[in-house]
């Protein structure tokens, strides 16, 4: 289909109301309707679903959408219908459909409303549908996130592996456009092959986001309360917080609402209709912070999300790219900061343990350029954009200065004879090994797999034994990022000398490097662990009680005080006039012109909320969250199952076990006698309630070695929380 650009954006406005494309957009749109093959690769707030959406409303047919994600699908297909007279100009079509539904679908098909049909792999897969399909008009074929169909992609889906064939199935000659966000050059390859578009136009925009702010600092057990502490330094700001385990987004959700935060969870466990609940307070603000695994986000399109935190390190750098890319979509403020532990690391290899050797490989080598991510101390930008195919200059670059490490720059060090030596070893010993292999050849520490080369016995082994490891590890980084060594992928990771490595072996050249962070306990922290807070809530009301007595006094709000005064009464507590002039922009005229309501809000807020006015702020702490406390005390009196309260919460029951004893420890009584006459009989009963009555302790291994292992520990500690609620509370 041969189109002009007038053309198109005439269709560009009348669809989307939008004057012109954004960035590589009109090209991959041109290419499509062109029925080429195209592969774009444009980061996240890129406008990529434009890229199909508009040529499947220009053009007869059906265009086919290949997504992973339900939740995706439902919000591209109400976009839709909100710029159409017609319901069916777009659809889905999945198994949560009922076959009603599935009939109109056809129907709307069959007679050409349909533009946009949003499918899973899955259901795409079905020999039905890839009959009835047979017999339409498709346009072309879209496969969003794709990198999927790679293993070296951060999130495989092995259904994306077949989508060639049902391709095929479907028609011969059907245009495909491959879409996704992220995509190493290893992953761009595999793509391509897999899908049999190898010939595909490829547009690629560049991955840098200038406005982002990356910063990553040692994560402590006082994690909880630095994210509390830069939540409120950002008070009234958009933010998501990543958390790798459903238990931990409860646990820290829970936490900030306690402190005045508000916050909610967003998780796989919770069901729909929470999810659904729970994304639309955050677009519609009604909250500030989604703490979220990574099943939030995707396809959700919130242009002024401030800040991005990651309580855990995420398994890959395309992971953490997404996840920060939902930061400052409209160009404005976006600060992107992530806590980490080399103990996360640890952790997350320990999961992949029962996984194929090949996937753990993967793995593994992914887990290692996080690890490098975080530990380096160079331009963090410039480590990202490297990682993606694509050259940064710090100097010149848009964005060069917005990362922790070009902002608080380690000294740097003349490196040039340790290159060379590393690059010589590395060719020395025909390029066979790792950067952790080749370190331990450099510093002359042997083990299996060098001993069976017997590269311990040649004489450059050991030579660099004068620096420790984490030295080399960091040099090995900034030699990949400046281009002298490279990472054969096919390999898992071997290093490779490149033209320019070799060049520099034979005309060495001044070579400055800083050495990494190391990131433990102790390690200096950016910001003060005492760092001053102000309080919320009364925050609030002041800001209330000003815009009132403006009102009275006629007189803008900001006469009367301006919002850094209000942040320090809030942070201060002032109760008299006296104490009011030492407030920040006050004085002792605004004082008393206009203090006196608002030293005898601060305190009767003081008096109500038993608040010590410390220098020092503390941040409140939940052992067990009311509002959790209060569901499993309601749904006990309501009798439900334990197994239910507890599955319906997304815990096991050893953790949840642990919550009721948490509530009935603390002095609460609760009656779950209809559970445990479910699993003991009144002799059973007798029996144990006799043993907890006579025992010194209630110790449950005693109670088991009492028994002979005749009950098991959660039965015992169940019945313990039975006794202790009807004889102690």
């Amino acid at each position: 289909m041969s189109i002009s650009t007038k053309e198109l954006h005439i269709a560009l406005k009348t669809f989307f109301g939008f004057d012109k494309f954004k960035g590589l957009q009109e090209q991959v749109i041109v290419s499509l309707l062109e029925k080429k093959h195209t592969f774009a690769i444009m980061p996240t707030g890129g406008g990529k679903s434009l890229c199909y959406q508009l040529p499947a409303l220009m053009q007869d047919g059906t265009a086919i959408v290949v997504s992973p994600l339900i939740a995706l699908m439902k919000n591209q297909v109400d976009a839709i219908r909100g710029i159409s007279d017609y319901e069916g100009i777009a659809h889905v079509l999945n198994s949560s459909l009922n076959k009603t539904e599935i009939k109109q679908v056809k129907s709307d098909i069959e007679s050409g409303i349909t533009k946009l049909l949003y499918v899973a792999p899955e259901s795409l897969s079905k020999a039905e549908n890839i009959e009835f399909l047979k017999a339409q008009t498709v346009s072309f074929m879209a496969v969003d996130e794709a990198h999927c169909i790679s293993e070296w992609g951060h999130d495989f889906r092995p259904e994306y592996r077949n989508l060639k064939h049902i391709i095929t199935q479907i028609g011969d000659n059907i245009p495909i456009i491959g879409l996704t966000a992220t995509a190493t050059p290893k992953v761009q390859e595999d793509i391509l092959k897999n899908l049999g578009t190898t010939d595909s136009q490829t547009f690629k925009a560049s991955f840098n986001r200038p406005n982002l702010f990356y910063e990553i600092l040692p994560k402590t057990d006082q994690v909880d309360n630095d994210i509390i502490r830069f939540v409120k330094q950002n008070e009234g700001k958009s933010g998501i917080i990543y958390c790798l385990s459903r238990k931990r987004v409860e646990g820290l959700s829970q936490i900030l609402q306690v402190n005045g935060i508000k916050a909610v969870p967003y998780h796989a466990g919770l069901d729909a209709k929470t999810r659904s609940k729970h994304q639309d307070m955050f677009l519609m603000e009604d909250t500030d912070i989604v703490v979220a695994t990574i099943a939030f986000g995707m396809g959700i399109d919130k242009p002024d999300v401030r800040f991005v935190i990651h309580h855990d390190i995420p398994k890959s750098i395309e992971s953490y790219y997404q996840e920060t890319g939902r930061a400052g979509r409209d160009g404005g403020e976006g600060h992107c900061l992530a806590y980490y532990a080399y103990k996360d690391i640890e952790k997350l290899e320990k999961f992949m343990s029962g996984k194929p050797v090949a996937e753990q490989e993967i793995g593994f080598a992914l887990l290692q350029e996080v690890v490098a991510m975080a530990e380096t101390s160079m331009s963090r930008r410039k480590f990202i954009l490297h990682y993606f195919g694509e050259a940064f200059d710090t100097e010149t670059g848009d964005g060069g200065n917005m990362d922790d490490n070009v902002r608080n720059p380690k000294p740097q060090t003349e490196a040039i004879e340790e290159v060379q030596l590393m690059l010589e070893i590395v060719s020395h010993t025909h390029e066979k090994y790792k950067s952790k292999d080749l370190v331990n050849v450099i510093i002359g520490h042997d083990n299996a797999l060098i001993k069976s080369h017997r590269t311990n016995e040649l004489p450059f082994f050991g030579k660099g034994s004068n620096h420790d490891v984490l030295y080399w590890m960091a040099l090995i980084r900034q030699a990949l990022v400046a281009g002298y060594l490279r990472k054969d992928i096919e390999t898992y990771g071997v290093l490779k000398l490149t033209p320019n490595g070799r060049e520099f072996i034979e005309q060495p050249k001044s070579f400055m490097m800083t050495e990494d962070h190391t990131y433990n306990i102790e390690s200096n922290r950016n910001y003060n662990n005492s760092l001053d807070l102000v309080d919320v809530a009364l925050m609030r009301m002041l800001k209330d009680l000003r815009k009132s007595n403006a009102k009275k006094l006629g007189v803008p709000p900001f006469v009367i005080f301006q919002d850094p005064s209000l942040e320090d009464m809030a942070l201060k507590y002032p109760i008299t006039i006296e104490e009011l002039y030492h407030i920040h922009g006050v004085g002792e005229g605004k004082a008393k012109r206009y203090g006196k309501d608002f030293v005898k809000l601060i305190k009767r807020y003081v008096d109500e909320n038993d608040i010590e006015r410390l220098e020092d702020m503390i941040i409140k702490s939940t052992g067990l969250n009311s509002s959790l406390k209060l569901y499993i005390i309601q749904n006990i009196d309501r009798k439900l199952p334990l197994d239910d309260i507890s599955s319906a919460k997304g815990m096991n029951m050893a953790d949840f076990i642990r919550e009721l004893e948490a509530i009935v420890f603390s002095g609460t009584k609760l009656n779950i006698n209809y559970w445990i006459d479910e699993i003991f009989d009144e002799d059973q009963q007798d029996e144990i309630h006799d043993y907890f009555m006579e025992s010194e302790s209630d110790d449950i291994e005693a109670a088991i070695e009492e028994f002979d292992g005749e009950y098991d520990d959660q039965e015992l500690r169940l019945y313990r929380l039975k006794f202790i609620s009807e004889v102690a509370n």
